[in-house]
């Protein structure tokens, strides 16, 4: 993957996982520029089997990302536009592009995420925020607009209709407990245990197989939009894409010629042994 070249945040790159870090003085604006370069960074995960986790957070001690920059709308056209002539926003289009990654995506916030910055974090995987620090909010609704990058279709799905309207419609700051009890972010945690928390997880998630990561994104994503019954063929589907390129059979084959599943010791610490079936490929 690419990890130089960035002048909106810096990557490093470590077994298995890449550590975004948005800093984009003075406050992590959502501009032109980053937009451009998270499009390229994309580009760059989209074919790299060997990241598995993609962390997103921020140098800048109050801010995740502000917000979108307020260039990109003083711009437009005041003219309506028909619906057989709408096109796709590039913000919009480059957050779907990272929520399609292959890997998983975190993000990790530990400041202010309104508007744009908030629907960053809804286009990844996971979302952890400190309490004390991260406040969220679409103000776009007090400016006369929507939000568009992605909030406005994202958030029903992920916390449901009411929930979704009041955020968007009241325009007010909410903290990460309020964002945690709705399910827009997965955990509230203490300010001086998030970085522990998300590492040990990062750590973890890391070392299983690619392509059962991918598999299980897929099929989960899919899942939100399909009827039951579709739901189910894309399951089984994208077990036999797993199963094809994993080496899922090998450690089932290990598991029941070892008799793994029939010791009750086995059974009581099948989170710490799961990790040393990662050996097997």
């Amino acid at each position: 993957m690419k990890t130089t070249g960035f002048k909106t945040f810096k990557v490093a790159e470590k077994e298995g996982q890449a550590w975004v870090t948005f800093d984009n003085p003075p406050v992590n604006i959502q501009d032109i520029p980053m937009i451009k370069e998270l499009d390229d960074l994309a580009a760059s995960l989209e074919d790299d089997r060997s990241i598995k986790v993609v962390v997103f957070q921020s140098a800048h001690p109050e801010i995740f990302i502000a917000h979108a920059d307020t260039n990109f709308l003083k711009e437009m056209s005041t003219k309506a536009v028909t619906r057989e002539d709408i096109e796709l926003l590039d913000l919009q289009k480059v957050l779907q592009r990272i929520s399609k990654l292959p890997q998983i995506t975190v993000s990790k916030i530990e400041g202010f995420a309104r508007g744009g910055g908030h629907e960053f974090a809804l286009a990844t995987d996971m979302r952890f925020a400190a309490r004390g620090k991260a406040v969220f909010m679409q103000m776009e609704v007090g400016m006369g607009i929507l939000p568009c990058g992605g909030g406005s279709s994202r958030m029903a799905r992920q916390i449901g209709l009411g929930r979704a309207l009041e955020v968007i419609l009241s325009a007010k700051d909410f903290d990460a407990d309020q964002a945690e009890a709705y399910g827009l972010i997965n955990r509230a945690l203490d300010a001086d245990k998030i970085g522990a928390f998300v590492e040990d997880l990062v750590n973890r998630m890391s070392q299983f197989n690619s392509d059962a990561i991918e598999a299980a994104k897929r099929t989960v994503y899919a899942s939100i939009d399909l009827p039951i019954e579709e739901a189910l063929k894309e399951e089984a589907y994208w077990l036999y894409q797993a199963t094809s390129k994993s080496p899922a059979i090998k450690r089932f084959t290990m598991a029941d010629d070892t008799g793994f599943q029939n010791d009750i010791e086995n059974q009581r610490n099948f989170e710490t042994l799961l990790m040393g079936l990662q050996g097997v490929n």
